[in-house]
């Protein structure tokens, strides 16, 4: 197995990285990526808990989430077809991104004309149309920012992943201000389907970005169809039908299968699996923390306005400054390290939130909290992407990218669509002196999910193939 090594530089050099000119693509490439979470993970929550949903059913409607775990099952699509006309207009990636962006628009508009009370199952399909047209576009977006930078430059990778996250953090954080402020607005005015009036005017979000999106230039570059179409060939002479039935069986065998062969080939089958393990158990915790964390705040009886300026207003600061810390310590200790501390700093910062159901509502612990798990998420989310994007096979940048990060998606939204329905089994826990011994428990055991993945991480470290120096 090829070992990829990250040699330290000079502290000025490594500044420099963050001013190239890439990085201002690769934090637009960022915005775009984040902005629809918040409808999945936000706005669809709260609508439903105003709409007087129960957590259970919020935690469950939330399985749409589940989407970004198997986008690496139609990746390859993504790698493989052009968009008819867009991909010659506008280039391969960015044909793919303006189409799910359109998608997305368009199930903005459907949102807008209709009430969950009334039709909650064309809003849980075209919140999962959301979720699909989201995971992939993400798939194109992670390519393109990945291909930006050259297969050697590890470093340049981890700046460019701290940009990307800092990106993500945009377009999840303003999106989630402005579209609370929004909501909040048009609730105080008295608007009656506030929510739905609300994701109408978000649909101006989706079109700026996608203007936006049309000034930035993307490598018309065929080196990547030759190495596949040279895969292709391959199969196609190993098969004995028709010339023709070749090359499509060709095309299909190698579209599906090709991506995995190269995974484990340049990786080993071992380490493979270990990684796989890895990626799956890393953000379990964390992510059953997020899941409910906009409905504990409401539980608590902080106001959407409170909500978005302690959760979204100082967070995004404290992420934008800590994702580049993040990203720096990267660079300068390496990325296994990196890891491990911001595991134990995952689990420990969650036990603030037991904190503060235990104390009752108080501003000052509820900044606090929030602030420091803002901190530790920053650190973990652009120390991880960095991980996995110094591990794809540019043949199949798109593919290994979604594999891969889709196996932590997938791992946290599966067992986190169960956080609601694990605080309502809480509930027995609560007493007249404190109503949310439920939370304060609850949040115990987020903090405990961290530490297997913790176990084997330190397992691996010394058979990933990554020499830190």
């Amino acid at each position: 197995m090829i070992e990829i090594e990250i040699k330290k530089q000079s502290l000025l050099k490594t500044l420099s990285l963050y001013f190239e000119k890439r990085m201002s693509r690769i934090l637009l490439l960022g915005i775009i990526q984040g902005f629809p979470f918040v409808l999945i993970y936000t706005a669809l929550n709260l609508w439903l808990r105003d709409n007087d949903f129960t957590r259970t059913q919020v935690g469950f409607i939330s399985l749409i989430g589940i989407t970004y775990g198997f986008n690496w099952l139609w990746a390859p699509l993504v790698d493989r077809i052009r968009i008819p006309w867009l991909t010659n207009k506008i280039g391969h990636r960015r044909g793919w991104v303006v189409t799910m962006q359109s998608i997305i628009l368009i199930s903005l508009v459907l949102w807008g004309l209709n009430n969950p009370k009334e039709n909650i199952w064309i809003i849980g399909l075209v919140g999962l149309i959301i979720a699909i047209a989201s995971a992939t576009q993400d798939i194109a977006l992670d390519a393109l920012r990945i291909e930006q930078v050259g297969k050697t430059e590890q470093a340049s990778m981890s700046a460019g992943a701290g940009v990307m996250v800092i990106g993500w953090f945009t377009g999840y954080k303003v999106g989630g201000i402005i579209t609370l402020f929004i909501a909040d607005y048009l609730e105080k005015l008295g608007v009656q389907n506030f929510w739905q009036v609300t994701f109408l005017f978000l649909t101006i979000i989706i079109i700026a970005c996608n203007i936006a999106l049309m000034f930035f230039p993307e490598e018309h570059s065929t080196e990547r169809q030759d190495q596949q179409k040279e895969s292709d060939q391959l199969i196609a002479n190993k098969l004995g039908s028709s010339k023709s039935i070749n090359n499509i069986l060709a095309w299909i065998i190698g579209t599906i299968t090709g991506p995995f062969i190269s995974f484990f080939k340049s990786k080993g089958f071992k380490i493979g699996i270990y990684i796989i393990t890895f990626l799956f158990l890393f953000k379990i915790g964390e992510a059953f923390l997020g899941k409910m964390s906009v409905i504990f705040y409401d539980d608590m009886g902080f106001s959407k306005k409170d909500i978005a300026i302690y959760s979204k207003g100082y967070g995004y600061l404290v992420t934008i400054i800590f994702t580049m810390v993040g990203s720096f310590f990267a660079i300068r200790s390496g990325l296994v390290k990196a890891m491990i501390i911001a595991g134990i700093l995952m689990a420990s910062t969650n036990l603030l939130f037991s904190a503060l159901a235990l104390y009752g509502k108080s501003e000052l612990l509820f900044a606090t909290a929030v602030i420091l798990d803002e901190i530790t998420s920053a650190v973990s989310t652009v120390i991880f992407v960095a991980f996995i994007s110094i591990l794809v096979d540019r043949t199949y940048t798109a593919t290994h990218y979604a594999l891969m990060a889709s196996l932590a998606t997938f791992g946290k939204n599966v067992f986190s669509a169960f956080s609601g329905f694990v605080v309502d089994k809480l509930e027995f826990l609560n007493s007249a002196e404190n109503l949310h011994n439920d939370w304060a428990v609850f949040f115990v055991i987020t903090s405990l999910m961290v530490v297997p993945s913790l176990i084997f991480l330190w397992v691996i470290k010394d058979k990933l193939g990554i020499s830190e120096r």
